[in-house]
This record gives structure tokens, C-alpha cells and sequence, in this order.
């Protein structure tokens, strides 16, 4: 009796055929005859064998075939935004052509891995991120290639943008198109502590996604007031909605939200508060997703490809890793009217 493990070399003695045609069966990087993949598997079967070990794999590589994926917060929650569904979808396809998988990072966890420890060939950090420069100065000083989607990494990283103040300014200037005059803006966080409450224009914003989209904003409405909210979910516009539509005499009537979960929030408080929309407040969001029990609303919105996003991030990565030049990107979102906006 014997506890050790079947190698590729005991398969192929077993099946008859050479080590190296047993093992393009497993790789499949070469055609091999039916018959000698037959013999080859079976053989494989009867000892217990499930393939080469990936550790030995990553070894001769000098990789660990693992590029991580850093964001804010609760890992829990990541999945809860389609539009990060989406750019994940897009990154893994990218990518797909290393073979590599995908590791979820919180940029601010203690308990491994972290940036710090996780065997990583490359990362990508998603820029609707407060910590992301400290997260790039520690990739950077492990010498770990990497992306940026959506934030100001400097010279020599490969970013993936997306028009997001001019997008804004659209979507500002059709509101003023309306007659809009009292309008009022919900935002995304500020900063990494998710504080809620109104921003001024002194107030420091050290998230670029939100910056650049208030920026739009304030290109078209330059004295409108800005509510920041703690993330982008249903709740926290339900929140701000609620701060903004609280007071009939001081109310707008129009918000521009920096995100479709955050303006369905926003169409809740309306609710709430006994307004119709459009009829009696205009709200518009960013992202243009299917938010689920919106109906019979389809958010006024600028819709950006974020599984495209994603792809052309995975891309980068594989250039990076496969000595080619990776290229910087810069996407343009689409206006869609949708039923939620209408003259004041």
C-alpha cells in the first residue's frame, strides 16, 4: 500500500503512450487521436489521477495565475450592483485567455489574504474607490502590474474611463432643457468614511467617479445644492430623497442622482412624500441598469458599457502579463430619455 500521489509519467506508462501525448491530452494545447485520449483518461481514472498540479504549473511559470480584483467594503455587497456584476462578467472575459482566476480583495482588510500577502500576477482597482492610491502605492511596491478603471492612476498605468463629467453635463443640460431652475444633486461618497450629508464647494472629494460627475453637474447647475450619499444602493437614496424632498417650500423639482440605484431611492421618497413622478419631480440617474421593482419607471439615465469596462481592463492584464503593450481606454455613455423626467 502506498499514499503517493499518480504522477503523468505513471499515466502514460499505464495507457502506453509517450509523457508528452499525455500530456497535451490534459492541456489540450495539441490535437491527440481519439484512441490515445481514450487510453490516456482511462488510465488516469484506474489511478486516481486528476490532472497536473497546478502548484508545480505556477512554479515553472514564475505565476500564480491569480489576479486580484481590489474593492471597497464588504465583499458581501459587491455583487449586489449590476453594474459591478457586469464589469466583473467583462474582466473574467478578458483575462480568459491567461487562464487565470479572479481574487476579491477589500482594500482595507486585516484577515489574509490582503494586498500585502495575496500571490497576485496583477490587479485591477475599480477608481469608484476612496483608498484607491494607497492601494496602487502597495501593489506598486510589491512590483505588481496594474489597472485602473475609472480613477487617476499617473503615468504608466493603464486606466479604462469613461466620459463620466461630460456624461453628467448631458444629463444636467437636458433637465435645464426642461425649465428645471431648483434642482438638486445626489451623489456617490465622498470619501472612504461614506459620511452623508450636503457638500459644499471647499469640502475635499477624494473619490474621482464622484468628483467628476458632480463637476458635470455643477458645469451646468454651478450653485445647486448636493446631497452625498453613504453608497450607491436603494437605500441611501431613499435617504437623501428623503432629506431633499422633506420640505415642500424648499424642495427642487428635479434630482440628478450619480446612480440608477441611487435615483430609484430617490423616486421611493417622492412616493413617499406624495409626489409623482414626473409630474411633480423630475429625477434622473447614471448607469443604466435594471433595477429590480421599478416599474412602471425607466429611469431618464446615461447608460455606460460597463461589462466593456471590465473586458477592456481584463485585456490590459493580459497584455501586461503576456510582454505586449497594454492600452488605455476611455468609454462614452448614451443618453435614454426613459419616462422619469418631464418639464417643470
Amino acid at each position: 500500500m502506498t499514499s503517493r500521489r499518480a504522477t503523468l509519467a505513471d499515466v502514460a506508462r499505464a495507457a502506453g503512450v509517450a509523457s508528452s501525448t499525455a500530456s497535451v491530452v490534459f492541456s489540450g494545447k495539441t490535437p491527440v487521436s481519439d484512441a490515445a485520449r481514450a487510453r490516456v483518461l482511462a488510465a488516469a481514472a484506474e489511478l486516481g489521477y486528476t490532472g497536473p498540479d497546478p502548484r508545480a504549473a505556477s512554479l515553472r511559470r514564475g505565476r500564480s495565475g491569480i489576479v486580484g480584483v481590489v474593492f471597497q467594503g464588504p465583499l458581501g455587497t459587491v455583487f449586489l450592483d449590476p453594474v459591478t456584476r457586469l464589469m466583473m462578467d467583462g474582466i473574467a472575459d478578458g483575462v480568459a485567455s491567461l487562464g487565470a482566476a479572479l481574487l476579491l480583495l477589500r482594500d482595507d482588510e486585516d484577515r489574509e489574504p490582503t494586498l500585502v500577502s495575496a500571490p497576485l500576477d496583477a490587479a485591477v482597482l475599480v477608481g469608484c474607490n476612496p483608498r484607491m492610491r494607497d492601494s496602487l502605492a502597495i501593489l506598486h511596491g510589491r512590483g505588481i502590474p496594474v489597472v485602473v478603471i475609472e480613477g487617476d492612476a499617473g503615468e504608466g498605468v493603464p486606466q479604462i474611463g469613461l466620459d463620466n463629467r461630460e456624461a453628467q453635463g448631458q444629463i444636467a443640460r437636458h433637465v435645464r432643457s426642461l425649465g428645471h431652475e431648483r434642482v438638486a444633486a445626489v451623489t456617490l461618497p465622498r470619501d472612504a468614511t461614506g459620511e452623508r450629508g450636503w457638500l459644499h464647494s471647499d469640502d475635499a472629494i477624494t473619490v474621482d467617479v464622484t468628483q467628476d460627475r458632480l463637476n458635470g453637474f455643477r458645469d451646468v447647475y454651478p450653485q445647486a445644492p448636493a446631497f452625498a450619499a453613504g453608497g450607491s444602493s436603494i437605500d441611501e437614496g431613499l435617504i437623501a430623497g428623503r432629506v431633499l424632498l422633506g420640505d415642500p417650500a424648499a424642495r427642487p423639482t428635479a434630482v440628478v442622482a450619480q446612480s440608477d440605484l441611487l435615483a430609484a431611492g430617490v423616486i421611493r421618497a417622492a412616493e413617499e412624500a406624495g409626489l409623482r413622478v414626473p409630474q411633480d419631480v423630475t429625477v434622473t440617474g447614471f448607469d443604466g441598469i435594471s433595477v429590480d421593482g421599478l416599474a412602471p419607471y425607466e429611469l431618464t439615465t446615461m447608460v455606460q458599457p460597463a461589462a466593456d469596462k471590465g473586458r477592456a481592463a481584463g485585456q490590459a492584464v493580459a497584455a501586461m502579463l503576456e510582454d505586449r503593450a497594454a492600452a488605455s481606454f476611455r468609454f462614452t455613455c448614451t443618453f435614454r430619455p426613459g419616462n422619469t423626467s418631464a418639464p417643470a
